[in-house]
Parts: C-alpha cells; sequence; structure tokens
C-alpha cells in the first residue's frame, strides 16, 4: 500500500490554530462593521446549479475557473466561485416574502480552479455585502463608506488604500460611439479592465478591433457627485479610475476597487458595483442592487505588510495539572465550576511529571496554572501561576475565577 501524501491539496489552506486566530479576527472585524451599518448575515450551500454562472456570471469563470461536476442524479452541479448569483437567486425565490430595502452580508468559502499566485488561491473565504431596492446614488456611498469603514478598522489609515470607481455607463456610451456589437464591447472592457497588467495594450485593441482607436473618459455626473459627498463625509482617497471595469457581465452602472497603495502589494482588496438587472435571469422584474466582495488572502498579506497582524493568543485561561490519576475526577468537577464561572480550563491528563506538564502549558501559551495535589484536594486552596511573571497566588476554589479574569493580560 503507498503511503498517502500530507500534502494538501494545491491552492488550497490549512489552519493550523495560529491561523486559524488571524481568520478569526479577519471574520470578527468584517461582522462587527458589516452588523454596525445595519446588516444581515446569511448563507447558502456551496453547491449550486450550473445553470445558475452559464447565465450571467461570464464566459471565462464558467468555462475556464469552475469546479464543475455531475452528481449521481445526472445534475451539472458546480462550487461556487462567487456569491452574488447565490443572493440573487435566494431574493427571487422568496421576493414577495421580503422587507425591502435589504442589507445583507455573508463569508462565504469559494472555489475557482486558477493558477496559484500571490494573493490567488484556489479556495478562499470572502466578505459579501449587498443593499438592494435603493435606486439613487445613497447606495454606492453606503457600500464605499463600508468598504473605508472595515480597512480603518483593520488598522489602515487612509494614505494606505485608494479607492478607484467608475461607471460602466461610461464605457457603454464610448462603445456605441465606436460602433461596437455586443461582443467586441464584452472583450474591449476586459481588456481595459486587465490593462495596468498587459504591456501590449493597444496592440491588443487594435487586433480586436481591426483598427486602432483612442480611448478617452471623462467622469458623468453620478461619478463626480459620489466624490464630492464621500469628501463630506471624510472619505477623500477616491479617484476616477477608467481601467475599473469589473469582469461579471452582470454589472450595470458604478463598479468600484479598492487598492493597497504599497508598491510592494499593489493589487486590489475588494471590489463591487452596481448590478440592477441580475434578477433577469429568474424572469423578475428589476431589482436594483448594489454590493461588494472581499477576499481574505489579499487581505491578509496587506495586513502582514504593515504589521497589522494581531499576536496570537491561546484562549484557554487556566491549565490543571492533577499529580495523580485518582484526581482526575475532582479536578474535572472544579474545572466545570469555573467554566460556568465563564472560565476557559483544560486537565492535562496525561500523567506526566508536573514540570513536564508545566512545560507544555508554557509553550501553548496558556497563562495560569494549578498543579493538584493531595493537599489542594483536602483544603479546595489553589496555587494559581501565572507563567508570564511566575507569580504565585494560593486562594480558594470559590475566587479563583474572579482573580483569573481579573489578572489575564488579553
Amino acid at each position: 500500500m503507498s503511503k498517502v501524501s500530507t500534502e494538501n491539496y494545491k491552492g488550497v489552506r490549512d489552519f493550523y490554530p495560529e491561523d486559524q486566530s488571524v481568520q478569526n479576527y479577519i471574520f470578527f472585524i468584517w461582522k462587527e462593521t458589516m452588523e454596525s451599518f445595519g446588516y444581515e448575515q446569511y448563507d447558502a450551500s456551496i453547491l449550486e446549479y450550473s445553470d445558475l454562472y452559464k447565465a450571467k456570471s461570464g464566459q471565462e469563470i464558467v468555462t475556464e475557473q469552475t469546479y464543475n461536476f455531475v452528481d449521481r442524479g445526472e445534475r451539472d452541479v458546480t462550487l461556487r466561485p462567487e456569491m452574488t448569483p447565490t443572493i440573487a437567486r435566494m431574493i427571487a425565490r422568496k421576493k414577495r416574502d421580503l422587507v425591502f430595502p435589504l442589507r445583507w452580508y455573508s463569508i462565504p468559502n469559494l472555489f475557482r480552479y486558477e493558477r496559484p499566485q500571490k494573493g490567488r488561491l484556489r479556495e478562499h473565504w470572502q466578505l459579501n455585502g449587498d443593499i438592494f431596492s435603493i435606486n439613487n446614488i445613497f447606495a454606492e456611498l453606503e457600500v464605499i463608506e463600508i468598504a473605508s469603514t472595515i480597512l480603518r478598522n483593520f488598522g489602515l489609515n487612509d494614505i494606505q488604500f485608494e479607492i478607484r470607481i467608475n461607471d460602466r455607463k461610461i464605457l457603454n456610451k464610448k462603445f456605441e460611439e465606436l460602433g461596437l456589437n455586443e461582443i467586441q464591447s464584452s472583450e474591449l472592457s476586459r481588456l481595459i479592465d486587465k490593462k495596468d497588467k498587459i504591456d501590449d495594450f493597444d496592440e491588443q485593441v487594435e487586433k480586436l478591433l481591426g483598427k486602432k482607436i483612442r480611448l478617452d473618459f471623462e467622469p458623468n455626473e453620478e461619478i463626480t457627485a459620489i466624490i464630492d459627498k464621500l469628501k463630506r463625509r471624510g472619505i477623500s482617497n477616491v479617484v476616477f479610475s477608467p481601467t475599473i471595469t469589473r469582469g461579471m457581465d452582470y454589472y450595470t452602472g458604478f463598479v468600484f476597487e479598492v487598492y493597497d497603495t504599497n508598491p510592494e502589494n499593489n493589487r486590489a482588496l475588494m471590489g463591487g458595483g452596481r448590478y440592477d438587472d441580475l434578477l433577469n435571469i429568474f424572469n423578475e422584474e428589476k431589482l436594483p442592487a448594489v454590493g461588494f466582495g472581499m477576499g481574505d488572502v489579499m487581505l491578509r498579506e496587506t495586513l502582514e505588510t504593515y504589521g497589522l497582524i494581531p499576536k496570537h493568543y491561546n484562549q484557554t485561561d487556566l491549565a490543571f495539572c492533577p499529580l495523580n490519576e485518582a484526581f482526575f475526577d475532582i479536578v474535572s468537577e472544579w474545572a466545570t465550576e469555573l467554566r460556568e464561572a465563564g472560565l476557559n480550563v483544560t486537565i492535562d491528563y496525561s500523567g506526566k511529571k508536573i514540570k513536564d506538564q508545566i512545560s507544555k502549558a508554557d509553550k501553548r501559551g496558556i497563562q495560569f496554572i494549578s498543579c493538584i495535589g493531595d493537599e489542594e484536594i483536602s483544603s479546595k486552596k489553589l496555587i494559581i501561576k501565572n507563567l508570564q511573571t511566575s507569580k504565585e497566588t494560593k486562594l480558594p476554589l470559590s475566587k479563583v475565577a474572579q482573580f483569573v479574569k481579573n489578572n489575564r493580560s488579553v
């Protein structure tokens, strides 16, 4: 029998406790910020019918980037590569039962079959926020304000990120002036979206259209109003950027991306826009919508760049080290009592020497430890040792919880 590899699947991650604590921190800031703006959390399965993406996500995603399979019932199924089609499906399904406007958010894990590289993996988690049924720029303003607040809440200042905005209507007007058909417009839009990454942009445009063209864009009244109103809200790191188009076919107007300004990590941290027509695929009437997505991979790299990753702390408050197996039951009862009082308590059942038990607790980053022998069992008075300071304090079991709460470092 051949040995099974310990390597994980290419393009995904294992989360050891230190990694998971960072992930939990990211999710915490996301949730706290979204809910501070009145957004409610929702979720759905990672499995969707493939037709959902064939209808609206864009040909590149469907044909090249999705994990597709046929299940045992001969159904064509896809691991979700994005969340927007899912929320559109959910709203279309129960639209008449919902109270609008809706403000929803989710933190799904998403799957795309693409080449793993810096800032991009085959599986990641993403914050999605969407606001429905507001057909004016105040939806755009709210989404941008949320984006700015999230990054500020992670500790970034406004110099460290830039919010780039555009309007697909500006592009569409230009394409009409050039007399482009739908296919040419779609392909040119994708080229413009990649302009900063393409050395031969002009040559590719000429090859696509069969002629040289001049692409110059001016902000429309809506973009100008958005920038002005955001400045009044204290958000001044916003610029008009005509190369921001977003690759998804469902965007209908305003689009934006937020970039890390560090030259070593100058990539998009998040992006989104207005997509008023997405419910069309379900034969539902138009529903105004603005949303965004923010992935955990690029965000984590940015936080690391600026030294904003919080130190990992073991969440266990107290470790019990019984000196004898005969004490396991009573120590377990004490641990239950302390947990009910609000402490996180672990018990070392290894039976190893006390020195080894203390060493293990210290390596794990547990702050307090109490070794239990005959005297502690009979008196119910414990010696609580702070492993960070080596200070020992003797007190009755009834006082332990409050003592630890008052003296823990985090």
